[in-house]
């Protein structure tokens, strides 16, 4: 091995990184002075698979009015046909769900019912998009206005003059899987459908949603479809609708379209509340919902280029997850029942696997109220479904990805002070699913490998096993399942301890230690182990054997309670140092960060998981391994890393690393952009590292942050200037890489001093984050 030396920083590396900063004279400009909504760009994510979407949405909405081109999730930005503006996208997710009532204004008489047939042309030149309002000029000489509420959709079209404008409404059509629809014409004003799909990566159980379209004026005729056959004067079909309208004076049509998983009801519900207003008062308030929301952070400092990346991220980061329950309260349960939310707003859609590590850490700072119903609302679903969660949609367990995701959710939300009266109700679901496996009967796959993990110590890689249930099996990652179960078992530990449960804490605070039993001496890597105990697969770490979308090289790092234990197994912290250099190609990264994050760490697409042996910016298990640094003493290379892999999100349709999974990774390029990172995912631990900005100022929510805000300064960093020298919280020197969640209750201003070389700042013994047993 080579030996661990005090880096120089090389020149090249300054300029490569100009990416992030400007220089210091050109960024002594004031804060922006325009509206904050400005420097959002929804297309960023749009290509290469980042799979956003650009349409209207509010924060958290129930509804994403949004185009679809034709591919899987939604929009495509290499695609210039739109198929129809529908009402639900999940912002950033990797498989096909949602898509719900594509609407398409077109003239002339309706010839086909296939969407990809009728699907209008149009140019990125004539298209636009803000917070909650999109714009599109289609070839047919139509444009096409979104904007939208919580719980609707309006649709603004301007028609050439012309007797047949027509707006279809394609029930039928949709990106998920299709079990059923129907479609009633109520009156000249009115349509209802019932939209029935399944399918997300994997087959699922159906789900339902309804809709009531409102137009603000008469048709003058309309139709129905079934299949391909159109039936004019129909009021009853089974795919889809036509409605008539005559242009030849006024030009514009507007609709609204209420959604509601419940039932017709609620979607009427949901229409009385927040339809009947003009198109132009729905644009203004959802305009802004989105400008106080972004407010809550205020930053100083860097070009344009990076606070545009910055806030759009920070957008990103609100749109899910989305409102679940009517604006009467009412919502479906996935005992498939209908209840009533008491004292809070009922969520759905959880992509657990992924928000577990950043995004819900984020919100619990910035959007404090909204967390705790989200978390309100996952204990609902452990209640209602008989277990906990993985990956659900809607009413759905979807059961994609493995381990434990919502152990590592819910006590985040635990130590953010967001279960207040609900802990011991929140321990028992957690208890129950730490300690056993879903019933036969449940859809819900929990810990399926649980038995195996409790009685030997691991998850056993099973390539094989047939699967009792849908979505992915803890039993074919058998590796990375350990890894993760024994990170939830480290974070109920923290929660059983502090609630006064010592027997529980200490079981499963020795259960997190159970990634010992995956490592190999023999390699030095984890490595996946069959149900007779001997390892499996290739000895190469760069190998996937048993890692779900990743490697040993990519998951080794995946040990947030017990790093020092995990440096001791590799040898030391030279050793450590040694194979995290490696990692992240840092002899390289010093001389071109830029360079390196897209040719070294970047093998391909967003999907290109396996087969590599160094850092993937692309996806969720590298998410904390930058800040491994902060435990092996040389916390100025987390900075190198962290700023590097800023650089692949930029202000373009490109702008994401892979998949952003409903906010997850654009919350990791804000904290990381703030310098304040959840380096042990369901406990309260915040890794520090350099801001990219001079200034960042959060209004905090007084309820669960008594200061109402924090301030953290970085004076003049800069690619040139950008390692810590010193800290400070409030004044006073601070010498450790990291802060508590009680530390920052208690803080008002956190101050770096930063430099051109690295300093001896976060060295000292005690400094690094702390082991959790």
């Amino acid at each position: 091995m080579r030996r661990t030396r005090r880096p120089r920083l090389c020149l090249a590396g300054v300029m490569a990184a100009s990416a992030l900063f400007t220089t210091p004279a050109a960024r002594a400009a004031a804060p922006t002075d325009g509206a904050l909504t400005d420097l959002v760009n929804p297309f960023i994510g749009t290509q290469n698979e980042g799979n956003t979407f650009p349409g209207a949405a509010m924060p958290f909405g129930m509804v994403q009015l949004s185009p679809d081109t034709g591919h899987s999730t939604g929009y495509d930005y290499t695609q210039s046909r739109i198929r129809g503006f529908s009402l639900v996208h999940l912002s950033g997710v990797g498989c096909r769900i949602g898509g719900d009532l594509p609407a398409l204004p077109t003239t002339g008489d309706v010839e086909t019912t296939d969407a990809a047939a009728y699907a209008a042309e149009f140019r990125h030149e004539d298209e636009q998009a803000s917070p909650g309002y999109y714009r599109v000029g289609l070839a047919s000489g139509i444009r096409a206005e979104l904007t939208a509420t919580t719980r609707t959709g309006v649709q603004r079209y301007t028609f050439p003059a012309t007797d047949k404008a027509n707006v279809l409404l394609n029930a039928g059509q949709s990106l998920h899987k299709k079990v059923g629809s129907e479609v009633e014409v109520l009156d000249d004003r009115t349509v209802r459908t019932v939209i029935t799909g399944r399918g997300f990566c994997r087959n699922t159980l159906p789900y339902t949603v309804y809709t009531i379209t409102r137009f603000d004026r008469p048709f003058t005729s309309y139709g129905t479809w079934d299949g391909k056959t159109v039936a004019p004067g129909a009021r009853k079909g089974r795919d889809g609708a036509y409605l008539r309208f005559d242009t030849t004076r006024d030009r514009t049509v507007t609709a609204t379209t209420a959604l509601s998983y419940v039932d017709a009801a609620g979607a009427a519900v949901n229409l009385r509340e927040e339809g009947g207003r003009s198109f132009g008062a729905v644009r203004d308030a959802a305009h802004r919902a989105w400008e106080d929301r972004l407010r809550a952070v205020r930053v100083r400092g860097g070009p344009q280029a990076l606070r545009r990346t910055f806030y759009s991220a920070l957008y990103r980061s609100f749109l899910a997850p989305n409102t679940g329950s009517d604006a009467d309260g009412r919502y479906r349960g996935w005992d498939l029942r209908v209840h009533r939310a008491q004292g809070f707003t009922y969520y759905q859609n959880w992509s657990l696997w992924d928000t577990y590590r950043t995004q819900c850490q984020l919100l619990a700072l910035l959007a404090p109220r909204e967390a705790r119903d989200m978390a309100l609302s996952v204990l609902t679903v452990g209640e209602q479904g008989r277990w906990l969660p993985k990956w659900g949609y809607g009413t759905v367990e979807t059961n994609i990805m493995t381990g434990d995701p919502v152990t590592p959710f819910l006590t985040t939300a635990y130590h953010q002070g967001l279960l207040a009266g609900h802990e011991e109700r929140a321990y028992r679901l957690l208890r129950r699913n730490a300690d056993g496996v879903p019933p036969a009967d449940l859809p819900i796959a929990g810990r399926e490998s649980n038995a195996e993990y409790i009685a030997n110590g691991f998850a056993p890689y099973v390539k094989d096993r047939p699967q009792s249930k849908m979505g992915d099996s803890d039993y074919h990652q058998g590796a990375s399942v350990t890894l993760e179960y024994a990170l939830s078992d480290a974070m109920l530990a923290q929660m059983a301890r502090s609630l006064g449960h010592p027997e529980d804490a200490d079981r499963y605070a020795a259960r997190s230690r159970n990634y010992r039993n995956v490592f190999d001496p023999s390699t030095g890597f984890f490595r996946a182990r069959d149900a007779a105990g001997a390892f499996a697969g290739p000895a190469d770490p760069a190998a996937s054997v048993g890692f779900h979308e990743g490697t040993a090289w990519q998951y080794q790092w995946l040990v947030p309670q017990d790093l020092p234990g995990l440096i001791d197994l590799i040898g030391g912290k030279g050793a450590a140092n040694d194979r995290l250099d490696a990692f992240f190609a840092y002899d390289r990264l010093t001389a071109d960060p830029a360079g390196t994050a897209r040719e070294a760490w970047v093998h391909g697409g967003a999907y290109d998981y396996y087969n590599a042996a160094t850092y993937n910016p692309q996806n969720e298990p590298d998410l904390i391994a930058p800040y491994t640094y902060l435990s092996t003493g040389q916390p100025w290379k987390t900075t190198d890393v962290v700023h590097a892999a800023l650089t692949l999100f930029t202000d373009g349709p490109t702008g994401m690393t892979g998949n952003d999974d409903l906010g997850t990774m654009s919350a990791w390029n804000v904290l990381s952009s703030i310098g304040l990172f959840p380096v042990q995912p369901g406990f309260g631990t915040w890794g520090l590292t350099t801001p990219v900005f001079d200034r960042v100022d959060l209004t905090l929510d007084r309820r669960y942050w008594p200061g109402g805000r924090l301030t953290v300064t970085a004076p003049g960093t800069s690619a040139a200037d950008r390692y810590v020298q010193s800290v400070r919280t409030d004044g006073a020197p601070y010498g450790r890489t990291f802060v508590t969640t009680g530390e920052l209750r208690r803080t008002r201003s956190l101050d770096f001093r930063v430099g051109s070389r690295p300093s001896a700042w976060g060295t000292a013994p005690g400094s690094a984050p702390p082991v959790l047993n």
